[in-house]
């Protein structure tokens, strides 16, 4: 159980947000989403397998020689076919849950041509990104066969950390339009915030997201130098200001808590488990199927469907345990959000819009919560709102050491 449930330990009443039931449409749409969810996760098992059914990884590696002429650009051509065929397996999936499920419960204003845009740049980005990066397991695999599962949790790690770097500058604005807010004082009050905060030249972005969507968001992203703030400027028009400083206090205390840099420490450990088990996993496979795949050694690129499947299998099995760090981080910042504005009321609200505009489930069940929540479910959240107000009571913060006066 989340750490929220240790911390609600006064008798007072701090608000009295009551959380209303799931609309129809909210429990049509939360049950359906759990449908693609779970069908989309077993296609995305099944697609690397039929690689590897009848020995087509083989015929791909062998098309990729002749065209590549080396070690490298076999690699390059082998890759650039997989992702364009895995892609082109998976579209229909994409289709409805991005776009045609979107339209269905009126969450989405993106013309069609907009989203095959979106998805045709996304093809173009896992390209550079694949023909960039999975050439270097391939030669940890060929030097080290022993070892290569340790110096790729290594590798992947510091992939990741140039990702989250570049991803604000280089990659969003391919997708959305990012700007300084419109709303000025808005914006002062956001800024004042970040200093009680602690955070010097704060950075927050307003996206334009309503030519998209209908729905509210706001995240925090970068690290270093890039790290900002990014408000979807439909929060900014459907949420009060006080709303908007609650939901702007939650990202700055993902900014002040380092989350971002914790989480790539719990990324480091947990790649280096499953890269494990891939290793072990991957060499009993093809000692008993390797002439069935049509795959000779691992270090040849035609494993590539193979240690795709057992990556993704393994993450899935470890998806709990992401889950749960996850929730205990989204808690860790609604409790910096709420002690920094001390606007019990206004948290809460912020989430009954989120609910409305969202057609969130404020109680999904417990499959729900351990396979898919990566944060508390909403019911959980406004209850918490209504019951933290240690301030009330002259109690110390948790996080009052990062909250300046």
């Amino acid at each position: 159980m989340l750490e929220a449930l240790s911390t609600i330990l006064f008798a007072a009443k701090c608000a009295n947000v009551q959380v209303p039931e799931a609309s129809a449409e909210a429990m049509r749409y939360y049950q359906s989403g759990n449908i693609l969810w779970t069908a989309t996760l077993l296609w995305g098992f099944i697609v690397p397998f039929l690689f590897l059914v009848k020995g087509f990884t083989g015929k791909l590696e062998s098309f990729a020689k002749k065209k590549g002429k080396n070690w490298f650009f076999t690699i390059a051509v082998y890759l650039i076919l997989f992702v364009i065929i895995s892609q082109l397996l998976q579209l229909p999936f994409e289709f409805y849950g991005d776009y045609m499920r979107e339209h269905e419960y009126g969450l989405s204003r993106q013309t069609f041509g907009h989203w095959f845009s979106d998805w045709g740049v996304s093809l173009f980005i896992t390209l550079i990104g694949a023909v960039a990066f999975v050439w270097i397991f391939y030669l940890l695999l060929k030097k080290s066969p022993r070892r290569w599962w340790f110096y790729s949790s290594l590798v992947s790690t510091g992939i990741m950390i140039f990702l989250v770097l570049i991803q604000p500058i280089w990659i969003d604005p391919l997708f959305n339009k990012f700007g300084p807010m419109q709303d000025k004082k808005l914006e002062k009050q956001i800024l004042n915030l970040a200093a009680r905060a602690g955070i010097e030249h704060g950075r927050v972005y307003e996206v334009d997201k309503s030519q998209d969507t209908k729905t509210l968001n706001a995240y925090v992203t970068g690290i270093g130098s890039t790290s900002r703030i990014v408000l979807w400027d439909t929060t900014i028009k459907r949420m009060t200001p006080n709303e908007v400083l609650f939901v702007m206090g939650h990202e700055m205390g993902h900014y002040v808590l380092n989350h971002i840099k914790w989480y790539l420490v719990y990324f480091f450990f947990l790649s280096f488990v499953i890269f494990y088990l891939t290793y072990r996993s991957a060499n009993a496979l093809l000692r008993h199927y390797g002439k069935r795949f049509k795959i000779k050694h691992l270090h040849d690129i035609s494993s590539f469907p193979l240690l795709v499947l057992l990556l993704g299998i393994f993450t899935f099995v470890f998806s709990p345990l992401s889950n749960y760090i996850s929730r205990t981080i989204e808690h860790q910042a609604d409790i910096f959000g709420l002690e920094i504005t001390q606007n019990n009321k206004a948290a809460g609200e912020s989430f009954l819009i989120l609910q409305q505009e969202d057609l969130a489930n404020p109680w999904p069940g417990p499959i729900y919560n351990f396979f898919r929540a990566t944060h508390p479910s909403l019911g959980e959240r406004v209850e918490f709102f209504n019951n933290y107000c240690p301030w009330k009571n002259n109690e110390p913060l948790r996080y009052g050491k990062y909250i300046q006066d």
